[in-house]
């Protein structure tokens, strides 16, 4: 019978417990695993004091990245074991280690940050970067284009220690949660399900295709006046079905549509566990 430490993903998250950091488990689509039995429709009551990591008492990891811990024996628990066999990454909670991540998605805001930050210690993503700095701040998206800003109450995919040496948060960065203007959104337009051909290039991978699927699902929720839980149910699951199988969808566009749902109220808990119904519908 399989150990939950002969588990890789077990193993990453006990180094990473061992160093001071919270860890977890992350599912396809770099989402958090949906609530437990125990919690599902909120009927745990949100479990108290949410806003620290490791704060979840259930008896799976719930509640996104409030369930992050650095306790070894949550992380190897038999209740946590299928979860982990399940995940197709490991996730920690920065701030719940004293840390900001800037996450830059493209080339463009890489290029920004070596103009306008000091360097830090460096991770390379699928299509930017992680820049980590020491210091722990609000977490705050879309404060430029391609930059999020990842520390208290948001947890970020561990891709390996990095390079360089982490230096104090700095003002620059600081500011951005403050001062960040509101993002431009593109004008919403129809979005057909792409056909795709054998062999061919990925339609997603046009950034205007892409974006405007985006755009016109923010738009889709925002413009929600009752049934706001179903609307962001078929939303996501609109936007899985199209984009979904491709690995097109950067963590900027998920947390661009979980953004547009939590201003209509909804909870990040409800947001996770919407999106997670959805892959699983799809069968993603």
């Amino acid at each position: 019978m399989t150990q939950p430490t002969d588990i890789p993903r077990v193993r990453t998250a006990l180094l990473l417990a061992s160093d001071g950091v919270p860890a977890l488990p992350l599912r396809r689509g770099k989402v958090p695993f949906g609530n437990c039995p125990t919690c599902t429709q909120n009927a745990c009551g949100g479990r108290p004091n949410m806003r620290t990591p490791g704060s979840c008492t259930c008896p799976a990891p719930c509640h996104a990245w409030a369930a992050a811990t650095t306790d070894p024996r949550v992380l190897t628990s038999t209740s946590w074991a299928r979860a982990w066999r399940d995940a197709a990454a490991v996730a920690y909670h920065p701030g719940g280690a004293g840390l900001t991540v800037v996450d830059l998605d493209d080339p463009a805001a890489i290029a920004w940050a070596e103009r306008s930050l000091p360097t830090t210690r460096t991770v390379a993503t699928t299509r930017g970067e992680h820049w980590i700095y020491q210091g722990v701040m609000q977490s705050a998206n879309a404060v430029r284009p391609g930059v999020d800003i990842k520390s208290t109450m948001a947890y970020a995919r561990w891709l390996g220690p990095g390079t360089g040496t982490i230096t104090a948060l700095p003002d620059a960065v600081r500011a951005l949660a403050v001062e960040a203007p509101a993002p431009v959104r593109p004008v919403p337009q129809a979005v057909t399900v792409p056909v795709r051909g054998g062999g061919g290039e990925c339609r997603h991978r046009t950034p205007t295709y892409l974006d405007r699927g985006i755009a016109m699902a923010e738009q889709r929720i925002t413009e929600a006046h009752s049934a706001v839980h179903a609307t962001v149910y078929r939303t996501f699951l609109a936007v899985l079905s199209t984009h979904g199988r491709c690995g097109c969808l950067t963590d900027t566009h998920v947390t661009r549509l979980f953004t547009a749902a939590q201003a209509k109220g909804e909870s990040v808990r409800h947001c996770t566990d919407a999106w997670t119904n959805a892959h699983t519908a799809l069968g993603l």
